[in-house]
């Protein structure tokens, strides 16, 4: 059975590395538009769904991994800043404040698929101008939603973090991806998948 990563996300692909399974990567290409008063929670799960799905339709045979990641300030989604400024004005807006991130996530073979959808609540602690310009010269984070790469540096941003599943900030969730793996009869224990 090939296994396939939906996603053009380097992060996602370290991640999948991590259990050590032979897979493929195809970038589903997919607008990633929110729908008018769409939450962000079912913004996550539709489109880690689309992603998996548009994939999975081209290749019946193998198990499409797809995610998404939506980054929630009450209910106001914040996707990838795509830019500086754009990632100034973010982290201005996130600082202080409580933001949830929705990292979901769905395992799809043919027409049947999984999905879950994983929560990490991070308290973001109060920054300054000077704070934010290093941040940001350092890391570059304009793919990554919220402008947070807790991954690397974007953790000093933080106050507190708080998940069930510590990859899932990351972009990727391993614990439930596994558990997801394993109900398609794939188990990154047991599995070579060759």
């Amino acid at each position: 059975m090939r296994l396939i990563l939906a996603s053009s996300s380097v992060y996602r692909r370290q991640l999948l590395e991590r259990l050590r399974l032979p897979f493929e990567v195809l970038a589903p290409n997919v607008d990633e538009t929110p729908l008018p008063s769409e939450a962000p929670e079912q913004l996550a799960l539709r489109l880690a769904t689309l992603k998996a799905q548009t994939i999975a339709k081209h290749s019946p045979d193998a198990l499409v991994i797809g995610s998404d990641q939506v980054a929630a300030l009450g209910t106001l989604c914040l996707g990838k800043p795509g830019n500086h400024t754009q990632a100034v004005a973010q982290l201005k807006q996130l600082q202080g404040q409580q933001v949830i991130f929705h990292t979901a996530l769905c395992v799809a073979q043919n027409t049947q698929f999984h999905t879950v959808n994983v929560k990490t609540v991070c308290q973001f602690r109060p920054l300054n101008d000077i704070e934010i310009e290093n941040y940001l010269a350092f890391e570059q984070p304009y793919d990554t939603a919220g402008s947070a790469k807790a991954e690397s540096l974007g953790i000093t941003l933080m106050q507190s973090m708080q998940s069930d599943d510590p990859t899932a900030i990351i972009g990727l969730p391993l614990i439930e991806l596994s558990r997801l793996l394993r109900t398609f009869g794939v188990n990154p224990l047991t599995s070579s998948l060759a």
